[in-house]
C-alpha cells in the first residue's frame, strides 16, 4: 500500500461510516502513524508504506470509523496556538472557548491571581498563564485524572500553575482577581442528540448542565463573591442561547458592567461579570 492508496483507503472507510471530514482525518492519522508531514506525502506519496505502519494505520482508521475522537486517537489537540494533550477523561478544547481566554487576556495584569473551574485538560488556564506569565494561576477540577492531563499539559509548555481537586469552591481557600469556567451547560435532554463522537466518548460530566444546562452557573454565581478580590472579574463560557439567563444570575448575584460576548461565529460565548 503507496502512501495515497492509503489516504484513499482511510478516506473511503471513513466516508462509509459517517465520518464527518473523512478526507482531512484520514491524512492526519496517516501523518500520525507514518510521522510525516504534508510536503513529503506529496513527494513520496507512490512509495509504499511499511506492513507495520500499514497495520497501524488500518487499526486507526478502524478507530475513527466507530466515531471514536480523532483528538483522542492523535493524543493531543491545538488551541490558542498551542497544543495540548488529550485523552477520555477531559473535553476535547474548540475553537469557541478560544473566545474565553482572549477575553480574559484583555484585563489581567502583572501580579494578578487566576482560577480557572473546571479547568479539563487546562489549555484555558496555560493558554493566558503562556500569554501572561506574570499572573498566578490555580487550575481546579473535581476529576481526578483531568487534572493529571492538565499537569501534564503544564508542564510540557513550561507553565507553573497549582492544580486543586476541588468539585467547584469546595477545597478553594484563596481569593482572586479574576475567575474563569468552562463548566458544564448542555441540558440533560440534550445529550442524546449530540454527534456521537461527543455523546459517546467525551466524559459526560463535563457536559451534563442539569435539566436546563444552568445548574453549574447557579452554583457559581451563589458562591463566587467569598472567593473574588474587589472589584474582580469573572468570565465564564456559555451555549449559544444562555447568554440572558447567566447574564440575569450574575445581575442577581450583585455583579455590575455584565456583558455577553460573542465568538467568531457570532454567537453567544462568554458572560463576564464585575465584582463590588
Amino acid at each position: 500500500m503507496t502512501y495515497r492508496e492509503a489516504v484513499e483507503f482511510g478516506t473511503k472507510c471513513l466516508t462509509d461510516a459517517g465520518v464527518p471530514d473523512a478526507a482531512l482525518d484520514a491524512w492526519y492519522l496517516l501523518q500520525m502513524v507514518c510521522r510525516i508531514e504534508r510536503s513529503y506525502y506529496y513527494v513520496h506519496g507512490e512509495e509504499d508504506i511499511t506492513q507495520d505502519a500499514q497495520k497501524e494505520y488500518e487499526i486507526a482508521v478502524q478507530k475513527r470509523a466507530e466515531h471514536i475522537p480523532l483528538q483522542y486517537i492523535i493524543g493531543e489537540q491545538e488551541f490558542m496556538g498551542l497544543r495540548f494533550k488529550v485523552n477520555s477523561n477531559v473535553l476535547i478544547p474548540r475553537q469557541d472557548t478560544e473566545t474565553l481566554v482572549e477575553q480574559v487576556l484583555k484585563i489581567v495584569k502583572p501580579g494578578m491571581k487566576v482560577l480557572d473551574l473546571c479547568t479539563g485538560s487546562g489549555c484555558v488556564l496555560i493558554s493566558v498563564l503562556k500569554n501572561a506569565p506574570e499572573l498566578t494561576g490555580v487550575g481546579s477540577d473535581i476529576s481526578k485524572t483531568a487534572l493529571l492531563v492538565a499537569k501534564e499539559n503544564a508542564k510540557m509548555h513550561e507553565v507553573d500553575a497549582d492544580w486543586i481537586r476541588s468539585d467547584l469552591f469546595d477545597n478553594i481557600t484563596e481569593t482572586f482577581d479574576v475567575i474563569m469556567a468552562n463548566p458544564p451547560y448542555i441540558p440533560t435532554g440534550e445529550i442524546l442528540s449530540l454527534m456521537p463522537e461527543v455523546r459517546d466518548f467525551e466524559p459526560e460530566n463535563a457536559l451534563d448542565g442539569g435539566a436546563d444546562g444552568l445548574d453549574f452557573y447557579r452554583k457559581i454565581a451563589g458562591q463566587v463573591k467569598d472567593y473574588l478580590n474587589p472589584g474582580g472579574y469573572v468570565y465564564m463560557e456559555i451555549g449559544y442561547d444562555q447568554g440572558e439567563a447567566v447574564s440575569e444570575l450574575m445581575r442577581n448575584a450583585g455583579f455590575t458592567e455584565v456583558e455577553v460576548i460573542k465568538d467568531l461565529a457570532r454567537n453567544d460565548r462568554v458572560v463576564k461579570g464585575k465584582g463590588n
